[in-house]
């Protein structure tokens, strides 16, 4: 027998035993050491993507763990090998797909949402969705592969160069990442957050951040580049105050990259965009080569893992780890699956 934690609707889940799943030809069985818990998970907690979570459901995308066993023709993996998942199963076939961009596919498959996920301590998956570990990062630092891969996507997207500057509104578990992420790729970075606890998470980390609250954004940034504005902004808090600051902080040509789900429309500045012919790119998840970036930055501790891993709760007590994380004190909440030690 295993453990497994279902959500079962109404804001609640119930950890219970389940029988392993055996793999099939092209699947493994992992011993899931670790499952991250995020935003995402938050939602479906809170009931707002009951439309695609098939209640009673193990969720859970960001994980790292061991393979435990193989399944018919699987190749290029053994039996103790670390491994992440990377949560993303495509068709193949939609437009998407046939122009390479497999991860925004039509029909895409969000494995740990719209799939089985790895709140559990055996979990099956197709073998085509895991990602080998660097030698010598620990499993509990792998669980943020996933979420920096997010941070990574949205850093490669933005095209954001060294020595350039970014502006990150939101300090977040991912704006952090971000910031992270484009200060490894030689940027100077500042961070825009209302929340006294997030500042000084981010001033942790060395990275500038100020409150828009008390001190003119625009007026600070216009001081920090020379009156040029930023090369870059990305809005990660999801709010309408949040769009509106971004257009006036921008420099000519800028680009603000939408990472964020907004969860209504939001009113956008376009003049400003006409003006200083500004670029907005959208961003959604991340591709391989950003799961191999992010195993990288995080094993080089580019990443600062144990800085950002706030708690670790034993998958029993995942109700524990969800209260936790919705108190808003921690940055990433880890379960222990007990696997793959």
């Amino acid at each position: 027998m295993t453990r497994a934690a279902y959500y079962l609707g109404d804001r609640a889940f119930a950890v219970r035993d389940a029988d392993p799943v055996a793999p099939g030809p092209g699947e493994v069985r992992l011993d899931v050491a670790y499952t991250g818990i995020c935003g995402t998970d938050l939602h479906i907690l809170h009931g707002a993507m009951d439309h695609r979570v098939q209640v009673p459901a193990v969720i859970g995308h960001e994980m790292s763990g061991r393979i435990a066993a193989l399944g018919a023709g699987v190749e290029g993996h053994a039996v103790g090998d670390p491994v992440t998942v990377m949560p993303l199963d495509w068709c193949g076939e939609c437009p998407a797909c046939r122009a390479g961009h497999t991860h925004i596919c039509h029909r895409l498959n969000f494995v740990g949402i719209d799939s089985t996920g790895a709140m559990q301590r055996s979990w099956t998956v197709p073998a085509r969705l895991l990602v080998a570990l660097p030698p010598g990062l620990a499993l509990r630092h792998a669980a943020l592969i996933e979420p920096t891969a997010v941070a990574v996507h949205d850093v490669r997207r933005s095209r954001l160069t060294r020595g350039e500057r970014a502006v990150i509104i939101g300090a977040g578990p991912v704006g952090l990442l971000i910031a992270k992420v484009a200060q490894a790729a030689g940027a100077e970075v500042t961070v825009l957050e209302i929340d006294p606890h997030r500042r000084q998470v981010a001033l942790g980390l060395g990275l500038a951040a100020i409150d828009p609250a008390g001190v003119d954004a625009v007026e600070h940034v216009r001081d920090w580049t020379g009156d040029a504005g930023a090369d870059v902004v990305f809005e990660v808090s999801g709010s309408a105050a949040g769009v509106r600051a971004a257009t006036d902080l921008l420099a000519v040509r800028g680009r603000l990259v939408i990472v964020a789900i907004h969860p209504a429309p939001r009113e956008v500045d376009l003049h400003r965009f006409f003006w200083r012919e500004l670029e907005m790119i959208g961003v959604r998840v991340y591709r391989r080569e950003d799961y191999e970036e992010a195993a990288r930055l995080v094993l080089e501790g580019l990443v600062p893992a144990d800085e950002l891993i706030s708690r670790i709760v034993p998958l029993d007590d995942v109700m524990q780890a969800f209260h936790a994380l919705e108190a808003g004190g921690d940055v990433k909440v880890l379960l222990d699956c007990g696997g793959g030690a």
